[in-house]
């Protein structure tokens, strides 16, 4: 294990305790027994010089690794050792192995044995000659044998106050130690005030917060830590620099942090897919919705069905196996067509949800339509409180669909001004009619516009006006009728009209122009979306990705299926009642979760 010596300098020993192949004799105080150590130990030196003066009765103490290369320390009496030559690591510039000599007491490194990492080599007392002269960091010449640790910024880019650089894998501890020069860790979950420097240079990078989170008692379940610095662009990409040159270190992939908690059992898939969306949250009910499945409550609902099919299962296999043995009870068939009827119930129900948690996370599409000239892009200007569409008193003037998205009492719109609906002679404008309707047919709720002063005294033909332009299946429906400052003094007669109609959508007068009855409107629109969205603390929770549909109507499916077989053949019908398993665990990630993997992590964040 000895390192080749410059000419002109001693051999360097095997460190007392450690045999040749790296590993530690007898036990340490800790009660650590032989174990495999790491690679030879390196000290990284600055530039090279003039050969160092030697200080005559100096020592190398083994450091863990990453720890900062600081002053030497004078032996004396018996802790007296052996003088090294440096100097053919200083010519070289390079690196060497560090050795621990002979000669003092087994309180330096004998008794407690070679600890893993890296020598510390201490400066001498004042008035001694320095030994090491710029010495800087020390690393582990190969850290990929430990495994994979990768890091990222998990907080967002841009400038900010604070930005969080994470490190997840067993190199994070000793990354940590190799950035902050300390080689005793803050307690875990304890933040505490550190220097940041350059592991090769030892430049200060920056002074903030690190925190160590050892493993499992973390987020991805592995050894992780966090280096909480000033948000500035140079210092950030300086530290991920400064990471990234460290051995066994690796930027992370988009969702990795995320995927490695999968991996470890810290969550499951509904779970990660509830952290994404968390993340990506933009109004109350988001956030209400995003937390309830991240918390696992929407897989917890998952496993409960699949573990019933499990019990399910196991009884009617065991009728299959030991019936003609009359060790099974006659009434266990009917038992299990009762269970497996209840959780067909319980999916059916389910799915009939009416994509309330599909629209709460990704935005209800609302629609603005109606004849041209009407106020549409006003319409569109005033909700958003900005000039997102062109407004001008010639008609026709909105061509393309204008998107914008709003928060309306904490639920998400995105709302689309379209090209007013009308015979068109121009080619371009035909083509915005026919994208106009074709966002009426894929709207989850419609604000149709019509002029105050123009409509039908009578509510049958106010609902004519309406038929000409909404599809015979149209969704919902908010009626705005604009221009009301126009009336003078008619608004209560045209309200009375509005009221007549049995079959009326929720109707407000307004006024783009003064503002009037925009209060209203925002009620109605608050009202509508807490229908088609629903309360995402109440009940059950809701179904939020199509995948998950997808897979509980093919579960459905088998259970319907494991009643027909039941009639013919009951190993059939087992076959009906794994399937039924086999796709509940296909949402939670439990069963042949790896073709979804890259589908559920590519939308996460670097550092997340």
């Amino acid at each position: 294990m000895g390192a080749t010596a410059a000419p002109g300098s001693v051999p360097m020993p095997v460190p007392p305790g450690r045999r040749e192949g790296g590993r530690e004799e007898g036990r340490d105080k800790g009660g650590r027994g032989s174990e495999q150590l790491p690679a030879p130990l390196i000290v990284w030196l600055g530039a090279a010089g003039s050969p160092a003066p030697v200080a005559p009765a100096t020592r190398v103490r083994p450091r863990p690794v990453g720890g900062f290369c600081g002053e030497t320390e004078r032996g004396g009496n018996n802790n007296q050792s052996e003088p090294i030559d440096v100097r053919g690591w200083a010519g070289l510039g390079a690196c060497a192995e560090a050795p621990q000599h002979e000669g003092g007491p087994k309180a330096d490194g004998a008794e407690r044995g070679p600890e893993r990492g890296l020598a510390e080599v201490r400066a001498p007392r004042e008035g001694a000659p320095e030994l090491l002269p710029r010495c800087r960091w020390a690393q582990h010449l190969s850290s990929a044998a430990w495994g994979d640790t990768i890091f990222a910024l998990s907080s967002g880019h841009g400038r900010c106050g604070v930005a969080v650089i994470r490190a997840s894998g067993p190199g994070s501890r000793g990354a940590l130690q190799s950035l902050t020069g300390h080689l005793e860790l803050p307690p875990p979950r304890v933040l505490a005030l550190r220097r940041i420097r350059d592991p090769t240079t030892a430049e200060t990078l920056d002074r903030g917060l690190v925190v160590w989170f050892r493993g499992p008692q973390s987020f991805t379940g592995e050894d992780c830590a966090e280096l909480h610095v000033h948000g500035g662009p140079a210092v950030v990409s300086g530290v991920l620099r400064a990471l990234g040159r460290l051995p066994g270190l690796r930027p992370a992939e988009p969702g990795e942090f995320t995927r490695r908690a999968f991996r470890r059992g810290k969550l499951d898939l509904t779970a990660a897919e509830g952290l994404g969306d968390l993340i990506r949250a933009e109004t109350e009910a988001q956030r209400r919705q995003a937390l309830r499945q991240m918390e696992g409550e929407l897989g917890q609902l998952y496993q409960h069905w699949s573990e019933t099919l499990t019990q399910a299962l196991a009884h009617l296999e065991a009728y299959i196996d030991f019936s003609e043995d009359d060790n099974v009870e006659e009434e266990i068939l009917s038992q299990v067509a009762a269970t497996v009827q209840a959780v067909e119930k319980e999916i059916g129900a389910h799915l009939q949800d009416g994509r309330r948690g599909e629209l709460l996370r990704g935005g209800v599409h609302a629609v603005i339509a109606g004849p041209p000239n009407v106020g549409k892009s006003s319409l569109l200007n005033l909700l958003c409180q900005r000039p997102a569409a062109i407004v001008s008193p010639v008609a026709g003037t909105t061509r393309d669909v204008v998107e914008v998205a709003l928060d309306i009492g904490g639920y998400p719109l995105v709302l689309s001004d379209t090209a007013g609906l009308r015979h068109a002679t121009d080619p371009v404008e035909q083509e915005g009619v026919s994208r106009a309707r074709d966002r009426l047919q894929q709207a989850d709720l419609v604000l149709a516009v019509l002029d105050a002063t123009a409509v039908p005294s009578e509510p049958m033909g106010l609902g004519d006006a309406l038929g000409s332009f909404l599809p015979p299946t149209a969704p919902p429906c908010i009626l705005v009728l604009n221009k009301s400052d126009l009336l003078r003094g008619a608004e209560g007669a045209l309200r009375a009209t509005c009221a007549q109609g049995d079959s009326m959508p929720p109707t407000t007068l307004l006024s783009c122009k003064t503002g009037e009855g925009l209060d209203h409107l925002l009620e109605l629109l608050a009202q509508q979306l807490a229908q088609l969205c629903g309360d995402p603390l109440a009940g059950s929770p809701s179904l939020t990705q199509s995948r998950h549909s997808l897979h509980l109507g093919n579960c459905a499916t088998a259970l319907a299926r494991y009643h027909q077989e039941c009639q013919h053949d009951l190993g059939l019908a087992a076959e009906q009642l794994r399937l039924a398993r086999r796709h509940l665990g296909r949402i939670t990630g439990h069963v042949g979760a790896e073709e979804v993997l890259d589908i559920i992590f590519r939308d996460f964040c670097i550092g997340k």
